[in-house]
């Protein structure tokens, strides 16, 4: 037996977590799996890739260490977001038991929108000393950004392989343009082992591969019967989809709705939910129909809507001054 086949191949992770979020709920709201990635799937098919990657028994390619960076909102800031502070919570239990230990900064504000600030060089730091001290035989990140490039090479100085994980899709954000996420190409081009997770991911569910369908957090049937191949018309025209698009911006039935007026001036609308698609839906408001993203709902689970539902939610616009539903909250039936 050769060396690399006898010996213990440690493997460090690092994950980019507002990168893995962004993954998992793609997973979870718009792809037809309707799930979330597991953390544990997700370590079993590491170590079974390096296993192929290096040429030795699975069995001797363990996860020594495992690192998440995410930015994350102050506990005043998460309990004014309804269940966030839990959410927060049963997340880092699941880390925890997975031997993943958290890293996290405050989320700050700039010219009104929130932002993470130095995580990334963070993650670069750590990954770079831990690689150094304890001697990573690989180093997989999972991560998409071309700013982990000089740390590849610095890991490579040190003898660790590198492998990235990492999804190209597209998907509607909360203003209902679409958004394409992709790789960058110097990273893909600087590590040993790149890793197509979407292709993975996809190739490999048509062959029932059960490595693959680990990837995914086991649910029960979901509420929320999801249609599939339409978009909305939104902005300057219909959003692609399959080749197909519908506008449901035009409204038809006159909807029941209420407004509260709060303490600091605003209102606050309520009404129904008229229809739901792939990770967005409308909200039945007059003259039309009112956009909103998974992203704008607040304390609830997107997946866990019905049509009828009644929600509460403020007005808001979108770059191109449209109106659109944000903060969004499913009220108590």
């Amino acid at each position: 037996m050769s060396d690399n086949r006898s010996k213990l191949t440690r493997i460090g992770v690092f994950y980019d977590g507002n990168y893995f979020l962004h993954v998992s709920n793609y997973y979870n709201y718009s792809h037809e799996r309707r799930s979330r990635i597991s953390i544990s799937g997700i370590h079993e098919f590491i170590r079974r890739q390096v296993a192929e990657e290096e040429d030795t028994d699975v069995r001797l390619c363990q996860i020594v260490d495992a690192h998440y960076f995410r930015g994350r909102l102050n506990a005043h800031e998460a309990h004014q977001r309804g269940n966030q502070l839990f959410y927060d919570r049963l997340f880092d239990d699941i880390l925890m038991s997975e031997g993943v230990v958290t890293h996290y900064l405050p989320v700050k504000t700039y010219q009104g929108y929130r932002q993470e600030k130095g995580i990334d060089v963070w993650l670069a730091l750590e990954a770079y000393e831990l690689a150094l001290h304890k001697s990573f035989d690989v180093v997989v990140l999972i991560s998409a950004d071309g700013d982990y490039v000089p740390l590849v090479r610095k890991l490579n100085t040190l003898g660790s392989r590198v492998m990235v994980l990492s999804w190209d899709f597209e998907f509607l954000n909360d203003e209902g343009e679409r958004i394409v996420t992709r790789t960058s190409q110097d990273l893909l081009e600087e590590v040993s082992y790149p890793i197509s997770m979407h292709q993975e991911i996809d190739n490999r569910i048509r062959k029932n591969d059960p490595i693959v369908q680990n990837l995914f957090v086991k649910q029960q049937q979901t509420r929320m019967n999801f249609s599939s191949g339409n978009a909305p018309t939104y902005g300057n025209g219909p959003v692609a989809n399959n080749g197909n698009a519908t506008n449901h911006n035009t409204y038809q039935d006159e909807p029941n709705y209420n407004t509260v007026d709060l303490d600091n001036g605003e209102e606050l609308k309520i009404s129904t939910i008229r229809s739901l698609k792939s990770g967005y839906g409308f909200i039945n408001y007059p003259p039309n129909n009112l956009f909103f993203h998974y992203t704008s709902l607040v304390g609830a689970d997107f997946n866990e809507l019905q049509v009828d539902d009644e929600v509460s939610f403020k007005i808001g616009k979108n770059d191109e001054g449209k109106d659109i539903a944000v903060e969004v909250h499913l009220l108590a039936p």
